[in-house]
C-alpha cells in the first residue's frame, strides 16, 4: 500500500477509523486483514544496513521489542481515533501507565493524582514512586483552587482518570488543563472507560491519553495490553527509555488481536451503552439499592459534561446494596450468568467487589476517601440481552431478599 493510503484518516468518521484507520500493509497475496508478523527478529540485507538501522540513520525493523509492523499499525490506528501524531502499544495497561508516567519523572519531583483512580495505579504512584523518590499527592482535581495550591515548583505531570474506577467519578479536563497550562506540567489521561468514540482527552488538554486496551478496545477478553497516545517527541522518549529499557512492550499477536477487536468497537459501545442504560433503569427501581453511581443518571456529576466533553455515558456501573459487606458477598455469590471477575468490555457481563478486589491495594483511609465502600459493587455492562443481564440480577437480589429475611 503506497505511502499515501492514510490520508484520509483524519477526515473518515470514527467508526470507520477503527477498521481502516493505520492499515498500510503491502501483502503480495492480496489478504484483507492485516498480516501477523509473528516474530523476534528481523533480517538486515547487511551489516552496514544493521548497523544503519541501529544508529538511527534508517528506518526498519530491529527486533520486535524495538518496533514490529503489526504494532505499528494498531499505533497508527490508536493515534488517529485519539487525534495524536504517534502511539505506542504495551504489554498491559499498567505497563501504559508506568512507561508514560515514569519517562517523564526523576528523583525529587512531585506529581498530582486524582484521588479516584483504579487500585494498582494507586500502588504506583503512592509506592513504588515513593521508593524512588516522587512524591505524590491525591486529591480531588474538580478542585481547582486545590489544585492551585497542591502545585509546587517541582511538579512535572498531573494525572487522572475519567470516568475514574470504580465509582464512576468524572473530572473537567478542560479545567484541570487550564489550571496547569503557563506550566511545565504534563496532563496524563487514562481514557479506557470511554474509549476514543466516546471521549477524546486531547480536544481539552491531555498532553497524553492512556488505555488498558485489555479492555473495550479488545473487547474479547483474550488479551492483556495498553496504549500510550501523545505527540511525536513525547512518544518517541517513551518508546527510548522507559517502554524499551523496561520492557513491557506488547507481543504481535496481541496487537493483532486489538486490531481484529477495534473493527467492531463502534457497534459493540453502542450494545454496551443500551444494555448499561437498561440495567440502570432496572436498579433505580429497586429499593435495596442504596446508591447508584452511572454517568447516564439523571443527577450524575457527568451531564454537566455530556456533549461537552463526553459524548455518551459508557458501560459501567457502581452500586451499593442496603445492608453490609456481607450481604454484598451473598448476592455477588449468587449470580448465574454474569461473571464473578475483575476487568470490563468483554462481550460477557463482569462484577466484582472493588474493596476486596481491584482497590484492595488502597489504604481503608483511602478507599474512605475515594468513596469505595463495604457495599460497592461494580457491573461492567456486556453484550448479552438486556433482559437476560436484568434477571440475573433480579434472581440474586431476591435471594438476597429472602435470605435476609429468615435471618432477621
Amino acid at each position: 500500500m503506497s505511502s499515501d493510503s492514510n490520508n484520509n484518516n483524519n477526515n473518515w468518521q470514527p467508526a470507520t477509523q477503527v477498521i481502516h484507520a493505520g492499515a498500510a500493509h503491502d501483502d503480495p497475496h492480496g489478504a484483507l486483514t492485516s498480516p501477523l508478523y509473528q516474530t523476534s527478529t528481523f533480517k538486515f540485507s547487511s551489516a552496514e544496513q544493521g548497523t544503519s538501522r541501529f544508529a538511527g540513520e534508517e528506518e526498519g525493523y530491529i527486533y520486535s521489542r524495538l518496533g514490529n509492523p503489526t504494532t505499528a499499525e494498531l499505533e497508527r490506528r490508536m493515534a488517529t481515533l485519539e487525534g495524536y501524531d504517534a502511539a505506542a502499544a504495551t504489554a498491559t495497561g499498567m505497563g501504559a501507565i508506568a512507561a508514560a508516567t515514569m519517562a517523564f519523572v526523576r528523583s525529587g519531583d512531585h506529581i498530582v493524582v486524582s484521588d479516584a483512580i483504579y487500585g494498582c495505579s494507586f500502588a504506583l504512584f503512592s509506592e513504588m514512586f515513593e521508593r524512588f523518590g516522587v512524591e505524590a499527592d491525591f486529591i480531588d482535581l474538580n478542585d481547582e483552587g486545590l489544585l492551585k495550591k497542591t502545585l509546587k515548583e517541582n511538579t512535572r505531570l498531573v494525572f487522572l482518570e475519567t470516568p475514574a474506577n470504580p465509582q464512576l467519578k468524572v473530572v473537567d479536563i478542560e479545567k484541570v488543563h487550564a489550571v496547569i497550562a503557563d506550566r511545565d506540567i504534563r496532563l496524563i489521561v487514562d481514557n479506557t472507560f470511554m474509549t476514543p468514540l466516546m471521549q477524546q482527552p486531547k480536544r481539552h488538554g491531555a498532553d497524553i491519553v492512556v488505555h488498558s486496551a485489555t479492555k473495550f478496545l479488545n473487547g474479547h477478553g483474550d488479551v492483556v495490553a495498553g496504549i500510550i497516545c501523545g505527540n511525536a517527541d513525547d512518544i518517541s522518549e517513551i518508546k527510548g527509555t522507559t517502554l524499551k529499557d523496561m520492557g513491557a512492550t506488547i507481543s504481535p499477536h496481541d496487537a493483532w488481536l486489538i486490531l481484529r477487536g477495534l473493527k467492531t468497537l463502534d457497534v459493540r459501545m453502542q450494545r454496551h451503552c443500551e444494555n448499561a442504560d437498561a440495567v440502570y433503569q432496572f436498579l433505580s427501581g429497586r429499593r435495596d439499592i442504596k446508591k447508584i453511581y452511572y454517568p447516564g443518571a439523571p443527577d450524575h456529576e457527568a451531564q454537566a459534561l455530556m456533549g461537552k466533553q463526553m459524548s455518551s455515558h459508557g458501560a459501567v456501573i457502581a452500586f451499593e446494596l442496603e445492608g453490609d459487606e456481607a450481604k454484598a458477598r451473598y448476592f455477588l455469590n449468587h449470580l448465574r450468568m454474569i461473571a464473578l471477575a475483575v476487568s470490563l468490555g468483554d462481550a460477557e457481563t463482569l462484577i466484582q467487589h472493588p474493596a476486596s478486589m481491584t482497590h484492595s491495594p488502597y489504604t481503608p483511609e483511602a478507599r474512605a476517601k475515594a468513596g469505595i465502600s463495604d457495599t460497592l459493587i461494580r457491573i461492567a455492562v456486556g453484550l448479552e440481552a438486556a433482559g437476560d443481564i436484568i434477571a440475573d440480577l433480579e434472581q440474586a437480589l431476591e435471594a438476597c431478599r429472602v435470605q435476609w429475611q429468615q435471618s432477621a
